[in-house]
């Protein structure tokens, strides 16, 4: 067993760049540390180790910041945007104002991954990605928070997103375009993904328009074992063994894998058909072990009868898009760009 493990990371250096190998390894051993096997979790050290950053008014590499509180909620919403052209406005946040009442700027409403537990809107790692997004796809992102598991189970993580949505919908500083109104898109890395998914269905069947999802890598999952858990697992950085902890920890005590909430289109998911469900980007990593599923997602919209997207990066791991040291990044941030920007 341990020479497999050795030649599992022999391997998986090779592959990943040194430095997303080092954040997201550094990652794997605090999440280990974080996890007990009764089902609890060490929020207190999650925190302590969870490097966050503070919001910036000024900006920085043409990205300013700042925080916002959803009333309904008490979590906290980052928001980020372009900086302006007139220096003499920086430092100044502008609430009265639409992003513009000529173009259509996209907002859009990012869920933050860590398999529901960890992370958040401001951590370190996650505020230097929707920067990148702003700025390369000139868009505003709207980065929230929602109630981590276990102390918080399904649907709470739901139910914070649905009211994020809600929140920005009706922020008339976040409004552009000749139609004034905000033209919201959803996008989330693993569980960010899964709680993305979740949110657009009830948006849907509640008549809020969602223009389009983006999926990075999302956390879905069943009961039964899949070739690609069986082939990847431990190899690059997550083990069934993982996955399994956090779905026991997010779902309703006693709860299964085939929960709606984790296996989409399994034996309880809700039928999407005829439901007015917004296009998708789904992007699938081609070492993350659970990728059968998000491809049979990607089929389940499909057949559905609903517009979907597959990337599919063939060389990529989980946390690729993290840093710009790979050409998967590249892709992927034209991909979302392009997305976004096909309604403009």
């Amino acid at each position: 067993m341990a020479g497999s493990n050795e030649i599992n990371l022999s391997e998986c250096k090779r592959i990943v760049p040194l430095n997303t190998w080092i954040l997201i390894s550094n990652l794997k051993l605090a999440y280990n540390l974080l996890r007990r096997p009764d089902g609890t979790f060490n929020r207190d050290l999650a925190e302590f180790l969870d490097r966050k950053v503070p919001a910036n008014a000024i900006p920085v590499d043409g990205v300013f910041s700042f925080d916002m509180v959803d009333k309904s909620t008490n979590l906290l919403n980052r928001v980020y945007r372009p900086a302006p052209a007139n220096e003499a406005q920086w430092g100044i946040i502008e609430l009265e104002k639409p992003l513009s009442t000529e173009v259509v700027v996209p907002v859009v409403v990012f869920f933050h991954g860590g398999s529901f537990t960890h992370s958040s809107a401001n951590s370190a790692i996650y505020d230097t990605f929707c920067r990148r997004l702003v700025s390369i796809c000139k868009a505003v992102v709207v980065s929230v928070n929602y109630r981590r598991s276990p102390e918080h189970r399904y649907p709470c993580a739901y139910d914070d997103g649905w009211s994020a949505l809600k929140w920005v919908t009706t922020r008339p500083w976040l409004q552009s375009g000749k139609d004034s109104k905000v033209h919201v898109y959803l996008a989330g890395d693993s569980s960010g993904g899964n709680i993305a998914h979740h949110v657009a269905v009830r948006a849907a069947e509640s008549g809020v328009e969602v223009i389009g999802n983006i999926l990075l890598h999302p956390m879905f999952g069943g009961q039964r074992r899949t070739e690609s858990e069986m082939r990847l697992d431990g190899k690059y950085f997550v083990t069934i063994q993982d996955r399994d902890w956090y779905w026991r920890a997010y779902l309703p005590e006693g709860d299964d894998r085939d929960h709606p909430a984790c296996n989409i289109f399994g034996p309880r998911g809700i039928n999407l058909e005829g439901l007015d469900f917004p296009k998708s980007l789904v992007v699938v990593a081609g070492f993350d072990l659970v990728q059968d599923w998000q491809l049979a997602y990607a089929e389940g919209l499909g057949k559905a009868g609903h517009e979907v997207k597959l990337l599919y990066l063939k060389q990529a791991t989980i946390g690729f898009y993290f840093f710009p040291n790979n050409d998967h990044f590249y892709t992927l941030m034209e991909e979302i760009k392009n997305f976004v920007n096909s309604n403009c």
